[in-house]
């Protein structure tokens, strides 16, 4: 009897158990694989999980990285990034859909990684984030010291062991943060806000990781990270891989080192050198100070063999008798002074009794004046007319008269006419 296809079977199994039996497939089948994609439709959730999607040509397949999973990727995953990753297909049965569990992810090759570099290193060089003007000295002897890195690496024992056979004067603070993964840029530069936020401050601050591979040291060449190596008040000296890498982040420091050891190196002076100056500056001061004293003691020598300290007296009595000499001198440059400057005064005296008023009166000449009261002397016969009051200035006195009449040819030069005849003579 042939079997009716088109009917129900009597007992059909529900959703759930055809699901149950997909997932138990799929998941048995797909436990362990490998899938290489390109990265899209990237989220970071505040969880910390990623959710992404790997797709190629033909298909999409949805990716998850949980929190766990992601804090030890070795790179950060972006949109565009050709990956390879591993993990599971797991499928999610409210859903209906399937998904990978990633819990490793790479580059696919390292020219992804390497063009991705490129690009940022050209637009943070072109912004001056490495420009040499920017960089700042490293303190010669650093009092404290930041310490920027994995606690449990081999980066740190290498940075401490070194500081400690150069220089132990250095109180060292160590700022812990992961150094590889997803998430790790983030955490570095937040470790370097920490390490400036440190009381008393930090002179100081060493960035340091141990060697890897370019995915292994890609969190140093995240913008994240280099933006907050650049914008750090404090001086950084970078020490990231072997002394053949060379990542943005120890570009924008003030100082890169070649490996932690050599960061090490950097920030410390060599004690032992230090020592050695100070020895021998200890030898120069003692030499130095030997040849004052030995100065110092010929001096006084010199001192108590002088005259003064001979005969104290006799510097009193040198000094008394060039005080004496001195006094007499300056009393003959008065006198002679003295007696020039009567000398002078006598002749200009005489120069002034030569040309006086009363002298010229006293040899006969007379001033004559109107009579009105101006006193001022007259000088020409013009404008004196018959019965004008003039008053004559004599050696003796004054003589009062009336002019009777003016005759301009008939008088002297410099007299004028009293006695009514128009003539005066000296007198």
């Amino acid at each position: 009897m042939a079997t009716d296809r088109s009917a129900p079977p009597d007992a059909p199994p529900t959703v759930s158990e055809v699901t149950a039996r997909v997932k138990e497939t799929i998941e048995g089948r797909f436990a362990d694989i490998w899938v290489t994609g390109e990265v899209s439709n990237l989220v970071r959730a505040t969880s910390g999980h990623i959710y992404l999607s790997l797709k190629d040509e033909g298909a999409l397949l949805r990716g998850v990285i949980w929190r766990t999973a992601a804090a030890s990727l070795a790179i950060e995953p972006a949109d565009g990034m050709a990956v390879v990753c591993h993990g599971r297909i797991e499928v999610y049965p409210p859903r209906g859909t399937y998904q990978l569990t990633i819990d490793r992810l790479h580059a696919l090759g390292t020219g992804t990684l390497e063009a991705q570099l490129r690009r940022l290193h050209a637009r943070l060089d072109a912004e001056g984030l490495f420009s040499a003007e920017r960089k700042r000295p490293i303190p010669p002897f650093p009092r404290r010291i930041a310490l920027v890195t994995s606690p449990t690496g081999a980066a740190i024992a290498d940075f401490l062991q070194t500081l400690r056979g150069r220089w132990q004067a250095s109180e060292v603070i160590v700022v812990p943060s992961r150094v590889q993964g997803a998430g790790a840029a983030e955490e570095l530069a937040a470790a370097l806000a920490m390490a400036e936020r440190l009381v008393p401050r930090p002179d100081v601050i060493a960035l340091v990781r141990g060697g890897g591979s370019l995915e292994d040291l890609w969190s140093f060449n995240e913008e994240v990270l280099v933006r907050a190596v650049a914008a750090a008040r404090i001086p950084v000296v970078a020490g990231v891989g072997h002394e053949i890498d060379v990542t943005l982040t120890d570009l924008a420091a003030d100082l890169r080192a070649l490996t932690p050891t050599d960061a090490a190196v950097k920030v410390s002076p060599d004690g032992e050198q230090v020592a050695a100056a100070v020895a021998s500056l200890g030898v120069r001061l003692e030499a130095g100070l030997s040849r004052r004293v030995v100065g110092a003691r010929e001096r006084l020598g010199q001192l108590a063999r002088s005259r003064i300290f001979a005969d104290p007296s006799r510097l009193v009595r040198d000094r008394r008798d060039r005080l004496v000499a001195d006094t007499l001198r300056l009393r003959r440059l008065a006198g002679a002074a003295a007696a020039r400057g009567g000398e002078r005064l006598a002749a200009a005296a005489g120069r002034l009794e030569a040309g006086s008023p009363l002298h010229l009166l006293a040899r006969g000449w007379s001033v004559t004046s109107l009579a009105d009261g101006q006193r001022e002397a007259v000088r020409s016969v013009a404008g004196l007319a018959p019965g004008t009051l003039l008053i004559t200035q004599l050696a003796d006195g004054r003589v009062r008269s009336t002019v009777l009449d003016t005759d301009r040819t008939a008088a002297a030069p410099g007299t004028v006419d009293t006695s009514g005849s128009g003539k005066d003579g000296p007198g």
